[in-house]
């Protein structure tokens, strides 16, 4: 079943640089659907577009069967709760003031009235702050203290708590990984696969690391210049037929 299905979404910039080229794709319910490409490519302004935190040029984007891609404002508010967004600095997804209990508990804060949870319950703030931190592997211990007093790793995990803290159908994972050191990258990348077998979620895995796609990914598109040049089943990598450009990344994995 297709949960998001974008046709031919072309992006461009201000002094005509194309930033995404007559990109389609469908991400399939419970899956892991890879992106891998060098750096300015054009993934994270895909992302941004799916989000519809930018508008695109031309093409359709539908998340469950509804286009979304004209729509504005408040129209929006029911699709943001079913897609979430990891981004690759967590220090700059969470805000400094606050404590980290009060990051995880402010989607859900938005969404309670909207939401019906399946897998995590609310009773108290101080509750579900603790499922939360428990499902990243976290004690509840680091609910009461501010960001800058964690490591990236576990500020990391925090960002992730906080956005299946909501039971999103989607998560868009921009460069989880890139600002990890090795063992925190691995862990991470284990924790993800391990929530969305748990949680039933799908992953837009975004990431210039042909290994961390190729692990994470039961699909892998291959992006260059804006273009998706190759596109083939996880098991498929090292198979003849792949695309010169995929090969050149192999190359250095």
């Amino acid at each position: 079943m297709s949960l998001l299905t974008v046709e031919e979404l072309t992006k461009s910039y201000y002094g005509g640089k194309t930033a995404v080229n007559n990109l389609s794709f469908e991400l399939n319910k419970g899956e892991c659907l890879g992106l891998v490409g060098e750096s300015g490519c054009g993934k994270s302004t895909l992302a941004r577009c799916l989000l519809r935190i930018e508008s695109i040029d031309s093409g359709s984007i539908f998340f469950q069967g509804e286009r979304i891609d004209h729509l504005h404002g408040r129209q929006l508010h029911p699709f943001r709760k079913k897609i979430q967004i990891v981004f690759q600095n967590p220090s700059a997804a969470l805000n400094p003031k606050l404590k980290i209990k009060d990051s995880l508990i402010d989607p859900y804060a938005q969404y309670r009235n909207e939401i019906n949870l399946s897998y995590f319950s609310y009773t108290s703030k101080d509750a579900f702050v603790k499922q939360l931190l428990e499902a990243v592997e976290l004690s509840a211990d680091l609910a009461n203290r501010y960001p800058h007093e964690l490591s990236g790793g576990q500020r990391q995990r925090v960002t992730i708590a906080r956005a299946i803290s909501i039971e999103p159908e989607v998560i868009v994972l921009d460069e989880p990984t890139a600002s990890l050191d090795v063992i925190s990258q691995g862990a991470v990348l284990s924790l993800l696969t391990e929530l969305r077998e748990t949680l039933n979620l799908s992953y837009l895995f975004i990431s210039h690391d042909l290994a961390a796609v190729n692990q994470m990914s039961q699909r892998i598109m291959v992006m260059k210049e804006g273009t998706i040049v190759d596109q083939f089943n996880g098991s498929d990598l090292l198979k003849k037929g792949r695309h010169p450009y995929t090969k050149e990344l192999i190359s250095i994995f």
